[in-house]
């Protein structure tokens, strides 16, 4: 089971779209009839933010009949979420809701098709994705590409070590890298240690200075393939990862040179899910399903 967002990050989506109410329904005096919302998926889609999505419904006076996991991956023509209410109470949250579900589930269908491409390649690979996700939408970004079958990279600067080039040039010209890190070990021991490299030599340094992981960016899979191999014989127990350009297109290419991580961001840029609403009053949509 993944996590669920918090009530006042759901509060948040409503009142940022019904401020003052709903002004169509309201006027057109139809908020009491009582209805039926069925969202329904038209494509292969790993869905996310359903629980979000029956939370938006459930807070704007609906009550849920049918909610599948995150995670779930279904067929077009699948009815995923069902709720009944007064229509007033319908057409708050529907839109709401269904942004959640088709951003979130676009993401995750995404993760899930370059995870599944990189495992046919390298069964033991792992995909992480960077803290690259549009401003204000990471709780919805992470849990869609668990929910695909990728973790995280970095959540933010608070929790990992990785260190750059950017971080090394402020460091005193005569301290090792070696130093560096067995530095980094005792001050903070129950983490480990990612460095990035800028080249394939200084990757094989990394490796024997002590590292846990070593990091390259935008390096050409043959010579990665000969970097992996070489830090795994020399330097046992540290990890390879690559990351920069990585998308669904490359993503086998890249398992295949026996990395142990593929850092990407591409996840988070693409088209929303495609999911079919079905907003309908209750006498009507009882007839239909009979």
């Amino acid at each position: 089971m993944l996590y669920t967002l918090p009530d006042r990050e759901i509060e948040r989506f409503i009142e940022e779209d019904v401020p003052y109410g709903d002004l169509t329904t309201s006027l057109l005096g139809i908020g009491a009839v009582r209805g039926e919302i069925s969202f329904t998926s038209r494509e292969n889609t790993v869905l996310c933010c359903t629980e979000e999505a029956a939370r938006v419904l459930e807070k704007s006076g609906a009550g849920i009949f049918c909610c599948m996991e995150s995670g779930t991956c279904i067929m077009p023509g699948v009815t995923f979420l069902k709720a009944q209410g007064p229509a007033a109470n319908l057409h708050t949250a529907w839109k709401v809701a269904l942004n959640l579900l088709e951003y979130g589930s676009g993401i995750a269908t995404r993760t899930h098709a370059i995870v599944t491409k990189a495992r046919q390649a390298n069964p033991g690979i792992v995909v992480v994705t960077t803290r690259k996700s549009f401003p204000g939408t990471k709780k919805i970004a992470i849990k869609a590409i668990m929910a695909g079958g990728a973790m995280p990279h970095r959540l933010g600067l608070s929790e990992t070590i990785l260190v750059f080039g950017r971080h090394r040039s402020f460091l005193p010209g005569s301290q090792s890298f070696a130093d560096t890190v067995s530095s980094l070990k005792k001050r903070a021991p129950e983490h480990k240690v990612i460095a990035e490299a800028d080249s394939f030599d200084e990757a094989l340094s990394f490796a024997c200075s002590g590292a846990d992981v070593v990091q390259v960016d935008k390096m050409k899979p043959e010579i990665l393939s000969e970097l992996a191999e070489r830090i795994h014989r020399e330097s046992p127990g540290v990890a390879v990862s690559a990351a920069g350009g990585i998308n669904a297109d490359n993503a086998s290419v890249y398992a295949a040179t026996g990395i142990d991580i593929m850092v990407l961001s591409s996840v988070y840029f693409g088209k929303p899910s495609d999911i079919a609403v079905s907003l309908r009053p209750l006498e009507r949509a009882e007839t239909s399903d009979e």
